[in-house]
């Protein structure tokens, strides 16, 4: 128990070093790109490169881990991603919008590892444990809500000839530490039984009810989110709050996003997890009426805080129910199939947000994201519906 506990607080630490990265990343990226790229319009397209990269990298991160084992997965990952930051940084001293979308896709790779960081937790926590070990991971974020966005603010002018370079080798330190942290993980490398039996085909895990609304319920949530979330430093900008206030929204988001992890696998077993997952659905509707309610400080501060509650019921939630759909030889491929369509979601939304924002208006952002939230909480009530009915029929 001791050994389980300790690997998940150090999955947790290293949660929250990335999660200060992608923070720094939010914070920081949709603005690079809006300074150098010619056609303004393509201002996220740097984040949404970030986010191709994670998808493309979720399948092969999954694989490699089943045979090298988790550590050495993730310490493969941190070296893409500390060879983003260094390019990243080379191109913004340099004016290249070009060099800014390779190193993203860079970053990108790096994260399609890290998101695994969750799974890891997952796979070697007892079934009652389990719930928690992923919220315990999460919770890292809280870290990150602190440090990315104030690292931003602080690294911002660390080189005063090139604004932002600074940010981004701060955040190969975030890197390095990670590194460190890593090599104290102690994961034990699959077995021959693992790594080799391949369990039932992939569709039958796939066709399954509870699978698909974990993976509705996870991808289009993050979806939602990563929408809003890119969108929401260009309407301040364009509603003329400083970056500051940026920051600060950022900041108070990434709040919401991992704070309420603490208690999320403990409310999971009070509650049950659709409910929990449902809440999350609500909130994110609140979200686009505070969002739709004014152009204030206060109006991007609540709405931004209740799309990071929402999306953290939602996501772990999901998570916690895909790992009642699989056995331990089929993990790699449930949680890659799993992971590529959550962050395939996320790359449509952050890729569009931009031009979204720039086209539409901000307004229009809110409201083409009803239309999905909807669709969750219909799946959501769809199962919830069908267990009762089969706790009904003695099933």
């Amino acid at each position: 128990m001791n050994r389980m506990k300790k690997n998940v607080w150090l999955l947790s630490f290293c949660q929250a070093l990335m999660n200060s990265g992608n923070i720094l990343l939010a914070t920081t990226s949709a603005l690079v790109g809006y300074q150098l790229a010619e056609n303004k319009a393509l201002a996220t397209l740097p984040l949404g490169l970030q986010f191709l990269g994670t998808m493309l990298t979720t399948i092969p991160a999954s694989m490699f881990m089943k045979h090298v084992g988790r550590r050495a997965g993730f310490i493969v990952g941190t070296l893409f991603g500390l060879a983003g930051a260094g390019l990243a940084s080379w191109a913004i001293v340099h004016g290249s919008f070009f060099l800014f979308c390779a190193g993203a896709v860079l970053f990108g790779v790096f994260n399609g590892f890290g998101t695994y960081y969750r799974f890891a937790a997952a796979d070697i926590a007892t079934d009652d444990y389990r719930p928690t070990a992923i919220s315990y991971v999460m919770a890292g974020g809280v870290i990150a809500a602190v440090v990315g966005p104030n690292l931003a603010k602080w690294s911002i002018g660390l080189l005063p000839s090139a604004e932002f370079a600074g940010s981004y080798l701060a955040l190969a330190g975030l890197y390095v530490a990670s590194l460190a942290v890593l090599l104290f993980l102690d994961i034990p490398r699959p077995g021959a039984h693992e790594a080799h039996d391949t369990g039932r085909p992939l569709r039958e895990i796939a066709t399954q009810g509870k699978f698909v609304v974990a993976v509705l319920g996870a991808a289009v949530g993050f979806g939602v989110m990563s929408l809003v979330m890119t969108a929401t430093p260009l309407a301040m900008h364009a509603h003329a709050h400083p970056f500051p206030d940026t920051a600060f929204v950022i900041e108070w988001h990434v709040l919401g996003m991992f704070a309420p992890s603490f208690v999320t696998g403990h409310l999971i077993r009070r509650f049950g997890v659709l409910n929990i997952m449902l809440t999350g659905a609500v909130l994110n509707v609140l979200c686009v009426v505070v969002n739709l309610g004014g152009t204030d400080l206060t109006h991007f501060w609540g709405a931004l805080v209740l799309l990071g509650v929402g999306w953290n019921f939602l996501f772990v939630g999901g998570t916690t129910l895909l790992t009642e759909t699989y056995r331990i030889e089929e993990k790699a491929k449930a949680q890659a199939l799993n992971d590529f369509l959550v962050f395939t979601m996320v790359t449509v939304s952050s890729l569009s947000a931009g031009a979204l924002h720039y086209l539409l208006g901000w307004r229009a952002v809110n409201l083409g994201v009803l239309l999905p939230i909807a669709f969750i909480l219909g799946a959501l009530l769809w199962l919830r519906s069908k267990q009762r009915a089969g706790v009904a029929a003695g099933i």
